[in-house]
């Protein structure tokens, strides 16, 4: 099979398409042709500095991705719940730029007949996480709640999360994304030098809850804004966060979390956003294109 992997740490221009033998499903296990796979920030932590996340051993030549979409094509034994056609969306780290990925069927959700595969393709990571973040801040009905990098990958869930909850969104984003963001239900704001006032001009009463996807000068004013640290999350800045006391998260997937997004989908409660598309044997132009910060929503690869 093709996949794209790299021999060591580097530019964007590491990245090969490879030759690889097709993985084989074991007990539980399935596997499942690639439509589409998202590309993470983290992804271009591993391939440009060599970055390992926990509990992950990097093994050269390393293939990348963590979210994909695709159709079952071979079962191993003691797989009831799926079978082969089967549209499935799901995770496996480091081995989704491929076209084929074995997972355990506890990685796996059906995907939604109307969700198109480059949607399908982004869903698991950054919402996972966002949901994840929500839920350890506690959102709850009649919170008032900033996100920091709003129009990201994982701000864009984000947002939309927090709204379906209840909760009214201030989202920090440059002034080009400020209509992106108000049609996602949030309240824009620049970021930069005196985004601490912008913030309590718009919410006199304060800000109960605060996430931040930027990095340490959005947590820091975050910390302005918000009594309670306890209620402050980074999904970026951990060295600060330890020392400022506010909370670390990094992504907990479980099978019930992705169930709820795509319900979610389902019900339209939730949009996924598409940056740009990219085949795979253009991951590198895709990884430029993360790097430069400024995407709006997600990027996927197309496989096949």
């Amino acid at each position: 099979m093709k996949a794209v992997a790299f021999h060591s740490p580097g530019t964007p221009n590491v990245l090969q398409v490879m030759e690889f033998d097709p993985p084989v499903p074991g007990i539980g296990q399935v596997r499942v042709k690639v439509k589409a796979a998202g590309v993470q920030p983290v992804d271009c932590a591993i391939r440009g500095q060599g970055f390992s996340p926990p509990g992950v051993e990097i093994r050269y030549p390393q293939i990348l991705g963590n979210e994909f979409a695709g159709i079952i094509d071979v079962v191993g034994d003691g797989v009831e719940s799926f079978s082969v056609g089967n549209e499935v969306i799901g995770w496996s780290l480091l081995y989704s730029y491929a076209e084929y990925v074995v997972v355990p069927t506890s990685q796996l959700v059906r995907k939604p007949k109307n969700m198109p595969w480059e949607e399908a393709g982004v869903l698991t990571a950054s919402g996972q996480t966002a949901y994840t973040a929500l839920q350890e801040l506690g959102i709850s009905k009649g919170d008032t709640v900033l996100i920091n990098a709003a129009a990201g990958g994982v701000g864009t869930f984000a947002v939309q999360l927090a709204r379906a909850w209840g909760a009214t969104v201030i989202g920090t984003a440059s002034p080009r994304n400020h209509d992106y963001l108000r049609s996602l239900g949030a309240i824009p704001v620049s970021y930069g030098e005196g985004l601490v006032e912008r913030v309590r001009e718009l919410a006199p009463k304060g800000i109960d809850v605060a996430l931040d996807a930027a990095g340490e000068e959005a947590l820091r004013a975050s910390v302005e804004l918000v009594h309670d640290k306890k209620r402050i999350g980074t999904i970026v800045a951990f060295d600060l966060s330890e020392e400022l006391g506010t909370i670390p998260i990094r992504s907990k997937r479980s099978v019930s979390r992705l169930s709820e997004l795509t319900k979610m989908y389902e019900q339209g409660l939730l949009r996924v956003v598409i940056s740009q598309t990219f085949p795979l044997n253009q991951a590198a132009d895709a990884h430029r294109a993360v790097e430069t910060g400024h995407v709006r929503g997600k990027i996927v690869l197309t496989v096949g």
